[in-house]
């Protein structure tokens, strides 16, 4: 088939789990099929990141991403129907260069990831299109809109109207929708889950080296320009933490608190302390991070989809301890393959209870590790998009 993948961003580097699950998507989806991927490109993106991209595709078009928060754009906003998050993604020279590859190329579908660059698609477009959401975006502000300060609710709580709406209204256009998640799927009516995924060759348990290791460190890792690891961070700091740095520490030893991430935000900085690290210059491959962690700590309260720190980190071996909604999409079975905790001192209990109790710890890896291989390997993974390609492809 030849396939023109839309996207709201460059998906290199692999910062990000977007990036890790587009880039994945294409890489083996170039195996059989021509791929065109025209996409946001960020100013900090290179032209060897877009260089390194056309290695898997047969074409790629990056035009330069809109700065999100400017003047004009929240004038914008204010002034229209429109959200914040279309406000932002809707690029003249974007929706250009999508007329322009369409006009040359006789493209069998158009495969658009995230729907906040689909306004961007021409109106009387003849192509049939798969809309593939990471994220229900309007659920994901709604619960920021619970947390914000007072006096922005309303604001927010009236974009977040706006967003569903447009969000809602773009799945009707769709031909096909894609969901990351059984249950955003049933939210979207989706036509298929198309899970994130692993790279299982890459990711696998070295647990007899973890466990060598004289300090245990308790990992965090995320991208902080998302208001989710920012929240789930500071949880850990303010509430978590001083509970496992307390009562362990005098009973049992080193336990350090490893929080992994680019440009991690001062204000989260200074809610540090004794035995925490900061580390924002750690491997590019996550995985030599997973190899260095006893336990994934990863307390989310806020998004959706499905997490890949938590997917990279069962498929490494080691144990996850994370909240109902971080469990989303993954379906792992607490107490079996994963741990799951409500409170500050139910997260802090679990960790305990994997650091103190050698044959549970061994078999929550063990079991997480064998879920992986079963359901979230890329390569099957890809093979449930395929389907989705040629059902609608054959239907037209």
């Amino acid at each position: 088939m030849k396939i023109l993948i839309v996207s709201s961003f460059l998906p290199y580097p692999l910062h990000s789990g977007g990036h890790v699950r587009l880039y994945n998507l294409m890489a083996r989806l170039s195996k059989h099929h021509d791929i065109t991927l025209i996409c946001e490109k960020r100013a900090s993106q290179r032209r060897e990141d877009v260089e390194e991209v056309s290695k898997i595709c047969k074409e790629v078009v990056a035009v330069p991403r809109r700065k999100q928060w400017s003047a004009g754009n929240i004038l914008k906003t204010g002034l229209s129907t429109n959200s914040f998050l279309i406000t932002g993604h809707t690029n003249e020279e974007l929706k250009t260069n999508i007329k322009k590859l369409i006009s040359k190329e006789s493209f069998d579908l158009i495969h658009v990831e995230t729907s906040y660059v689909f306004q961007n698609l021409p109106s009387n477009i003849a192509v049939p299109v798969v809309l593939a959401e990471h994220n229900l975006e309007y659920i994901v502000y709604r619960r920021f809109a619970e947390n914000a300060p007072l006096p922005l609710r309303p604001l927010i709580y009236l974009d977040t109207l706006k967003l569903e709406k447009q969000e809602k209204g773009f799945w009707k256009k769709a031909n096909k929708l894609i969901a990351v998640s059984q249950e955003e799927g049933r939210e979207m009516n989706a036509d298929a889950v198309i899970p994130n995924g692993v790279d299982t060759k890459h990711y696998y348990p070295s647990s007899e080296e973890r466990r060598s290791k004289s300090e245990e460190r308790i990992l965090f890792i995320g991208d902080f320009k998302w208001l989710q690891n920012r929240d789930s961070a500071q949880f850990i700091l303010k509430s978590i933490w001083p509970k496992l740095n307390g009562k362990w520490q005098m009973a049992n030893g080193k336990l350090t608190l490893w929080i992994v991430g680019r440009k991690i935000p001062d204000y989260i900085k200074q809610m540090g302390g004794e035995n925490v690290i900061f580390d924002e210059n750690s491997p590019s491959d996550t995985y030599e991070i997973y190899k260095k962690s006893k336990v994934l700590l990863a307390p989310i309260r806020i998004g959706g989809g499905t997490s890949f720190k938590i997917l990279e980190a069962m498929a490494s071996g080691v144990p996850v301890v994370t909240t109902e909604l971080g469990n989303v999409g993954i379906n792992a079975a607490a107490g079996e393959s994963i741990l799951i905790a409500k409170t500050d001192i139910e997260f802090a209990k679990a960790v305990v209870s994997l650091m103190e109790d050698k044959p549970l710890y061994e078999k929550i890896s063990k079991n997480a590790r064998i879920l992986i291989e079963k359901n979230y390997d890329w390569d099957i993974i890809v093979e449930k998009l395929e389907k989705v390609y040629v059902s609608l492809v054959a239907s037209r």
